[in-house]
């Protein structure tokens, strides 16, 4: 399928509060709604307003924010949820009702065709009081459900004619790209409304399951920021908007604004009271940072030999470190020159092997490097002793 018309719902105020660290107040609830319209997301999903007094309050304060994006809420498939969910104010309502025998056994215990009657009371009384509302039904543990019943449930509430989408929740986290590629495009052939997915990370696949989701013919994917949810969470927006950028970089400028990607990762993980990781997809601290040696003339002369994504599309900046012995001299040479120093191509080379056997004896440091950069260049002895700083 052609992925040039999807939909990002972003999910951090409501899959995000079932993360451990997440407590958020009503202004940091603003906050990161604000931002993520900012961004440019197309939807926010908020908890449900049956959670508590003060989430039927929050939830009816965003709702009421004028943000561009369109908001919705996340109800079980409960006339009464469903009643509550509209004196929010909200453009629209997510409903959702597990369909595997684990969750008809050991949660609302209702079989099948029960799960379609409730469905359409539901969904009929929605529609009823709010013609105009979007409005979306899903299973869920829909991958841990038999097929032939995800099937019967999705072709009747599709009949209903009363939903603008299903949706496929991989709740655990334990579907493959195959499989969710294989769920998707069937269901794309048997249904006309939209499908959204949302898939935990529990198996380190959430992304590559959006992804292919959307191949198959998804419209919708659900994300939180940083990834934060239940368990291992969800789809993290960063990463899904860095996998779009890599299949089509100019409409995924076009969509969103990238640079207000890393102010939203650090707001975030300020509010839950963690680090953004290492490694973390575009905002991670060493993201854009190479190393080997050997990259480095390629990555000097077009760092697309290098990079899948232009660092400066996010407003971040590539690093090339060279304090260790994995340095080459192309990266030494453009260090000095960002130092401004005047170093022929031999006396750089020199410089690399010192900086490499030194590197082999203890750590040392780019604050190492430039003194030995500007001693050279000052014409010192090249068998003088570098100063070192202490090993950190």
């Amino acid at each position: 399928m052609p992925l040039d018309n999807y939909n990002i719902i972003e999910s951090t105020l409501r899959e995000g509060e079932q993360f451990v660290g997440a407590n958020f107040t009503t202004e940091q609830k603003i906050r990161i709604a604000e931002a993520l319209d900012d961004f440019g997301i197309e939807y926010i999903e908020l908890t449900s307003p049956l959670a508590s007094p003060k989430s039927f309050d929050d939830c009816k304060t965003i709702a009421h924010l004028g943000l561009k994006c369109k908001v919705l809420t996340h109800i079980r498939c409960h006339k009464e949820d469903a009643k509550h969910a509209l004196e929010t104010g909200v453009d629209g309502i997510d409903t959702v009702i597990g369909t595997s025998s684990m969750l008809r056994t050991f949660s609302h215990g209702k079989s099948i065709d029960q799960i379609i009657d409730l469905a359409y009371d539901v969904l009929s009384f929605i529609r009823e009081q709010a013609p105009h509302i979007e409005l979306r039904f899903s299973t869920e543990d829909s991958m841990r459900s038999e097929e032939a019943d995800l099937y019967r449930v999705y072709l009747a509430v599709d009949r209903f004619g009363l939903v603008n989408r299903v949706g496929i929740a991989d709740t655990v986290g334990v579907a493959s790209p195959t499989k969710i590629y294989q769920l998707v495009s069937t269901l794309r052939r048997l249904v006309k409304c939209d499908i959204e997915f949302h898939g935990h990370n529990d198996s380190g696949c959430a992304i590559a399951n959006a992804f292919t989701a959307l191949e198959g013919g998804a419209t919708h994917v659900d994300t939180s920021v940083l990834g934060i949810g239940e368990r291992n969470g969800i789809t993290p927006l960063g990463g899904l908007i860095a996998r779009m950028y890599a299949t089509n970089r100019e409409l995924t400028r076009r969509k969103y604004r990238l640079e207000k990607l890393h102010e939203i990762d650090t707001l975030v993980a300020e509010m839950v009271g963690v680090e953004v990781p290492f490694n973390n997809y575009i905002t991670g601290p060493v993201a854009f940072t190479h190393k080997a040696g050997i990259h480095a003339k390629a990555l000097l002369n077009n760092p697309e030999t290098y990079e899948i994504l232009n660092p400066q599309d996010f407003g971040l900046t590539r690093y090339i470190s060279v304090a260790h012995r994995l340095t080459g001299w192309n990266a030494v040479k453009n260090r000095a020159d960002q130092l401004g120093l005047n170093l022929t191509d031999d006396r750089v080379k020199t410089i690399t092997s010192h900086i490499k056997a030194l590197a082999d004896e203890k750590r040392i440091t780019l604050e190492d490097v430039d003194d030995m950069l500007r001693r050279w260049a000052d014409g010192s002895n090249p068998n003088d002793q570098i100063p070192m700083t202490k090993s950190r």
